[in-house]
């Protein structure tokens, strides 16, 4: 089964029509999208698109064969007119089923959002799930193993991706393909960044994407270490990486710090920002849970785990650091490090930079600022990809 992407943009395309944003001026070529549309084997169109015909006549298909158009969404964008010689398009009832003398099958999904959310099989039995914009499945049905593409919002509604994964509908070999892109994250190369981390990628108009082939699906990395200063977006940076899987276990090192209301604030805002079906656990003991199976773990942050280990080892006296307590943090740090190294979870981790700032005016500041340099230079060491945030741009230092 082959699927021909005449567009892959939001319904009013990438860039929107007399819009300055910066995404906007910069969505040139290939960066260019048009309403998303799905050509199935020339036979089963899904949605349309402003100029449809031409669009596939660019792609090198005609829709001379399409048997059967259906609509997933009301249609936000430029009004569309049915090219001739095209079925009337429909909307199918969730659940309504089609056979089409073609020989795929069709399934209409229910979704939480306005619109209709399309499972089609091929002749060949191989399987696509499509979703249109904002839309994430209301329930799942018991899926027959792992779509072998899904095409669907996976930067507006990465919940669900996750929905899809928890419930073995997205698996490793699923080509996962963004569509009904728009302005709110930066095409090109910032675009791609961000769907790797998901597991996803995103394709030009125009591509013919073979079914089951899934030799371009990205993989995820096991191991990341997210770096930034104060605000600069790291936080923000590690959560959207795991957003897309379900039942991760955000492990906060900073504590609740009983009667600090500006902490007690910090953590209410982190709190509200992630998703609802994340689990806390707030602890430094973090060797256990990487040495555990289990679902993916965002640390946040390395920096606090620090400070509680040198608190525990009495690095902030002189004598006592003397004394064994630096020989006892480097073997904290090593126990950590090998941890990671032998893990089988995927890690997200996040730390402070703060060693391209003003030397601390204090001994102990000063030992604290070198001891977090070589924690992050050591747990990087053991990551596949490390990335560092500065003003909320990421920078991948690896990987």
């Amino acid at each position: 089964m082959d699927v021909t992407l005449l567009g892959t943009g939001a319904p009013a395309g990438l860039p929107r029509p007399d819009c300055p944003c910066a995404a906007c001026a910069v969505a040139q070529g290939e960066d260019a999208r048009g309403a998303t549309a799905l050509l199935v084997d020339g036979a089963l169109l899904l949605d349309l698109l402003p100029g449809a015909a031409f669009a596939a006549a660019r792609a090198g298909h005609s829709l001379a064969g399409v048997r059967q158009v259906l609509l997933s969404h009301p249609h936000d964008g430029p009004a569309v007119e049915v090219p001739a010689g095209l079925p009337q398009p429909v909307r199918v009832p969730d659940g309504r089923r089609l056979a089409l003398l073609t020989g795929h099958r069709v399934r209409a999904v229910a979704l939480d959002a306005p619109g209709t959310g399309y499972e089609v099989t091929g002749p060949d039995g191989q399987r696509l799930l499509y979703l249109p914009p904002g839309g994430a499945p209301a329930g799942l049905e018991e899926p027959a193993g792992p779509y072998d593409l899904v095409l669907a919002d996976v930067v507006g509604r990465p919940d669900a991706l996750a929905r899809l994964r928890a419930a073995g509908a997205v698996g490793p070999t699923t080509d996962v393909v963004a569509v009904h892109l728009d302005h709110g994250v930066p095409p090109g190369r910032e675009l791609a960044r961000r769907l790797a981390a998901a597991g996803a990628r995103a394709v030009p108009d125009g591509t013919t994407l073979v079914v089951g082939a899934y030799e371009d699906v990205p993989d995820v990395p096991r191991r990341t270490l997210v770096l930034g200063g104060a605000r600069s977006g790291k936080s923000v940076e590690a959560e959207r990486r795991l957003e897309s899987f379900p039942d991760v276990l955000y492990v906060a090192t900073g504590g609740s710090r009983g009667g600090d209301t500006e902490w007690g604030e910090r953590v209410r805002v982190h709190r509200e920002r992630r998703p609802g079906s994340w689990r806390t656990a707030e602890t430094c003991d973090l060797v256990p849970l990487l040495t555990a199976q289990g679902p993916p773990l965002l640390v946040d942050c390395l920096s606090l785990w620090l400070t509680d280990a040198m608190d525990e080892v009495g690095a902030w006296d002189d004598a006592q650091w003397a004394d064994g307590g630096e020989r006892a943090l480097r073997e904290r740090t090593r126990e950590l490090t090998e941890a990671v190294r032998g893990t089988r979870r995927t890690v997200v981790a996040v730390s402070n930079e703060v060693g391209s700032g003003i030397v601390p005016a204090t001994a102990s500041g000063r030992r604290y600022r070198d001891e977090l340099g070589r924690l992050n230079a050591a747990f990087a060491g053991e990551c596949e990809q490390v990335v560092l945030v500065v003003a909320g741009q990421a920078l991948v230092l690896r990987g």
